[in-house]
């Protein structure tokens, strides 16, 4: 008849592991942080932000360069 339940079971587990994925990268988490704090912001406001508004979000000090 149709396909035996452990075959679904199996397919559905293995979906639901690829997506069950812990963020424990400092640089990542970091990153998130930042892009998340733009986000905010970019929302707050009434009108785009201007590239210091961005550099003093992201906390780049005017001027250096990597």
């Amino acid at each position: 008849m149709g396909e035996p339940v452990t075959t679904h079971i199996c397919e559905e587990r293995a979906l639901h592991d690829q997506f069950d994925v812990t963020l424990e990268d400092s640089d990542l988490l970091g990153e998130v942080e930042l892009t998340t704090n733009l986000i905010i912001a970019a929302t707050e406001s009434d009108q785009p932000l201007s590239t210091a508004e961005i550099d003093r979000i992201l906390g780049i000090a005017p001027g250096l360069e990597n």
